[in-house]
């Protein structure tokens, strides 16, 4: 049922349909790990690896570091880095080359980046003692016991999906505000009597702690924070949301067109969401199971796309409050606005199916193993759904959930609309 024409998703060493290529082929780099001691704590072998190379690569602090090479060729990294990287990396012209990273490369670094770009068999990587685990030293937290989430030149909000009374979380900050920027966060989510700890110059002689409390970090004068630290979380608050699907309806924004909340762990369940793949959310209303999805692991993406611009605006505020700004909002109708998505590895539609085309655009971008899971209300979707369970089969469903209410003195039951459920795995 795939669409081989469509837009696939990143591989490694591949461009995305209009990207520039990156060069896969007769570039080789290492990558040396720098620590906060700089040129000095470097060994003897990497630094006569850094001097004999003819190009250099890094930011501008470590590239100030080094000593005078006459005839080294030394460029800091492009900005925006990804725009820039393609030429970068092609003007390389297979000249023996040194890439220089913070610590360990491979934890939110330039590393993970080369590798996306030319592939593991092209980088060669040599870290120095990671921030991350300098930083649980200090704090004396073991590995297994703490999160980390990373800030570097990104939206803060996935830290709010983090929370939870007593979770301690290590994150890699952007710059000197991140702290701030944080505090502010963990206040409005009532989490203020959380403890917050910058380790600053980690495993330099200038290193540095700070701590204080959320609620309390706007005392702190903004000229102690060090630039380069990593700030440490011992959160104190409510309880969230949890782990598993189906958060409460009033989680969400919205002017009605939405997915309940037990029909919406219903068809999650179905579309079992999985690291590092991809939705549609079609006919998306409020957003929910596309924000549910992007939830369920820091990996998961989403597109959600909804005609309505008003609704595609309250979605976007949706992801934005329960930790996923990074959700995709295209709106657009199905099928026509589904044409330039990146393929998905599961395809949920709670509008809009009786559209011509609709079904059949959702069925076609499915690989093997893909799920489809459908709702409808109507008798016209219940009948096209019973059509499709005929010619594809799968599993079709009619739920019905009844909520306790009053009845005058007493208390009955008070049904919602029922919805007719097609679910389908499409065969390997």
């Amino acid at each position: 049922m795939k669409d081989d024409t469509r837009p696939p998703r990143r591989a490694p060493g591949r461009a995305l349909p209009g990207e520039t290529p990156l060069p896969a082929e007769g570039v080789g780099i290492t990558v040396v790990g720098v620590g906060a001691d700089g040129w000095s704590g470097l060994p003897e072998r990497l630094r006569t690896l850094v001097l004999e190379a003819e190009v250099v690569l890094g930011g501008h602090r470590h590239l100030s570091m080094l000593p005078e090479t006459p005839g080294q060729r030394r460029e800091p990294w492009p900005s925006p880095l990804r725009e820039g990287l393609p030429d970068l990396l092609a003007s390389l012209d297979g000249a023996r080359t040194v890439a220089l990273a913070s610590g360990d490369p491979l934890v939110s670094g330039i590393g993970t980046t080369l590798i996306d770009a030319l592939g593991p068999e092209t980088v060669r990587l040599e870290p120095a003692v990671s921030s991350v685990a300098l930083a649980r030293a200090r704090m004396g937290w073991p590995a297994e016991r703490c999160a980390v989430v990373s800030l570097v030149g990104r939206d803060p909000r996935p830290l709010l999906r983090r929370l939870a009374p007593g979770r301690r979380v290590l994150v890699l900050s952007s710059d000197a505000g991140t702290p701030a920027t944080v505090a502010g966060m963990l206040v409005g989510a009532g989490y203020g009597e959380s403890r917050m700890t910058v380790l600053g110059d980690l495993g330099a002689p200038s290193e540095s702690r700070l701590e204080g409390t959320a609620e309390g970090w706007a005392s702190i004068p903004a000229e102690k924070v060090s630039a380069l630290h990593v700030l440490a979380l011992e959160l104190a608050g409510p309880v969230g949301y949890g782990l598993a699907t189906g958060l409460p309806d009033d989680a969400f924004e919205h002017d009605g067109q939405l997915t309940k909340r037990d029909l919406r762990a219903s068809a999650l369940a179905r579309l079992a969401p999985s690291p590092g793949q991809h939705l549609w959310d079609v006919g998306a209303g409020a957003g929910s199971i596309g924000i549910e999805w992007t939830r369920a692991h820091p990996t998961c993406s989403a597109d959600a796309v909804e005609a309505n611009a008003d609704r595609a605006a309250r979605i976007e505020r949706n992801a934005g409050r329960l930790g996923v700004p990074g959700l995709r909002v295209v709106t657009g109708r199905a099928p026509e606005a589904l044409g330039d998505l990146a393929g998905p590895d599961a395809v949920f539609v709670g509008g809009g199916a009786t559209r011509p085309g609709v079904l059949d655009a959702c069925l076609d971008a499915l690989s093997p193993g893909g799920r489809l899971v459908v709702h409808g209300v109507t008798l016209e979707t219940e009948a096209l759904l019973a059509d499709a369970r005929r010619r594809h089969g799968g599993e079709l469903t009619r739920i019905q959930v009844e909520t306790a209410a009053p009845v005058g003195t007493f208390t009955g039951w008070t049904p919602a609309r029922t919805v007719t459920q097609w679910a389908l795995t499409v065969d390997p």
